[in-house]
């Protein structure tokens, strides 16, 4: 009997959130979010702290070696607001960290948009053109990750919400 009252006072509140993100510090600030709003999706190596925009705010959600993972925010994100367009931080073709096609990850990224219904393409920026890009009045979150793939960075830019 108590069981099936504290239920029926409690289902209002179960019920509340109808997408897959709960973190309340993240829905606070997409609550707030409007059209063509930036949210990088950081991987474990990106520089969050000297790369926020002067209104972005910063959620460090990195609990262990690649946990959570790029792809895993992406997917509670695309259940909860309508992103318009996605660009990657270019892999490098020189150096130590050279890459001669798509870090797998992306394949990652695509898989995700595809499963949600979204006919999105990923849009590469090089990678010194990438931080500035982040860095704008628009960027108003980073999910700062522990994800270890190389170039994992992922700037959505928040569409429109259609009747």
């Amino acid at each position: 009997m108590l069981q099936s009252r504290i239920h029926i006072l409690l289902s209002p509140f179960i019920a509340m959130l109808k997408h897959q993100l709960i973190h309340p510090k993240i829905n606070e600030i997409l609550g707030r979010a409007g059209h063509h709003a930036r949210i990088l999706i950081a991987d474990g190596n990106y520089p969050c702290s000297s790369t926020l925009g002067p209104n972005a705010e910063l959620v460090s959600l990195n609990l262990s070696p690649g946990l959570p993972t790029c792809d895993q925010v992406l997917k509670a994100l695309l259940t909860a607001i309508p992103i318009e367009a996605a660009n990657t931080m270019m892999y490098q073709t020189e150096g130590p960290y050279a890459q001669t096609e798509d870090p797998p990850v992306w394949e990652q990224f695509r898989d995700s948009f595809r499963q949600a219904n979204l006919d999105i393409e990923l849009d590469p920026i090089e990678k010194f053109d990438f931080y500035p890009a982040v860095s704008t009045s628009d960027h108003v979150l980073t999910i700062q990750t522990a994800d270890q793939h190389l170039f994992a960075n992922l700037l959505l830019h928040v569409g429109v919400r259609q009747a």
